[in-house]
């Protein structure tokens, strides 16, 4: 009987060896694909603005200087859109944008589906299931206008993939040596500067509904939003956006709070 038991014992450990290592083995490759995916989707996008550059005469449009301000000078279609989103909206019309932070692994596209709501939750940017989702704009938001405040989500990857970026901003040395996020439309390149991050719990009735603020019904209405904001931040920025300022949400989770959600909020400067 003994040694029944001992076998069986062996088996089972076998077998969750096994299963852990099958787990993260499948881990390992889908994060390695997803990476080789976006690297390519960012390709894509810097040849075709490097192949626009060079087709007007190579003249090239000015640099970000500190505070993001753009020349948008002979680099769209002939449709209105940023030529560098084309052959990426051709191959998937629910881009409505691209995000980025300079020096991080954030430098992907963004999704919207209005009539699917979070259907990115758990799809890849060419619609293939995936633990990694995309990073996708809340359904009721209007990204062109835009709405006072649009909700970006993306997961929290423990590849620092995604939304995990977001961790290292709870840390203030991190928004002093980098406070910008890089938002382009299909049709305007826009910069954002980081005025609060702060974390909450999602359960109903629970926490900060940072998300269903989307347009602000009066000034007290914005007021409120910004204040309780920069009131659950994680340090001070001195930054207090004013009303009539469009603002951003990057949301993902977090884990030391019961269905806990961690945010990043910025504020349009250019």
């Amino acid at each position: 009987m003994k040694k029944f038991v001992y076998i069986l014992t062996i088996v089972l450990l076998v077998l969750i060896f096994a299963v852990s290592a099958f787990l993260v083995g499948s881990y390992i490759v889908e994060s390695r694909e997803q990476a080789e995916q976006n690297a390519a989707l960012a390709a894509l996008r810097d040849n075709a603005k490097e192949t626009t550059q060079e087709a007007t005469d190579g003249t090239e449009p000015e640099e970000t200087d500190p505070e993001g301000t753009f020349s948008e000078a002979e680099i769209r279609d002939e449709n209105g859109m940023l030529a560098e989103y084309g052959e990426i909206y051709a191959q998937n019309s629910d881009l409505v944008g691209w995000i980025r932070i300079d020096g991080t692994k954030l430098d992907n596209p963004v999704v919207q589906t209005p009539d699917r709501p979070n259907y990115y939750l758990d799809h890849d940017f060419y619609g293939t299931p995936s633990a990694w989702g995309a990073i996708y704009a809340r359904e009721e938001c209007d990204i062109y206008e835009p709405s006072d405040n649009i909700t970006l989500y993306g997961h929290n990857m423990r590849d620092g993939s995604m939304f995990a970026v977001l961790n290292d901003y709870t840390n203030k040395a991190t928004w002093e040596n980098n406070p910008l996020i890089f938002f382009d439309t299909l049709y305007e390149y826009h910069v954002y500067k980081i005025f609060a991050v702060f974390k909450t719990s999602a359960n109903l009735g629970e926490g900060f509904t940072y998300h269903n603020m989307i347009e602000a019904e009066n000034k007290a209405d914005f007021d409120e939003f910004i204040a309780t904001a920069k009131e659950l931040s994680f340090y001070d920025t001195g930054i207090t956006p004013q009303y009539g300022d469009k603002v951003i949400c990057l949301s993902t989770c977090e884990y030391t709070l019961d269905n806990g959600r961690l945010v990043m909020a910025a504020v349009r400067i250019s």
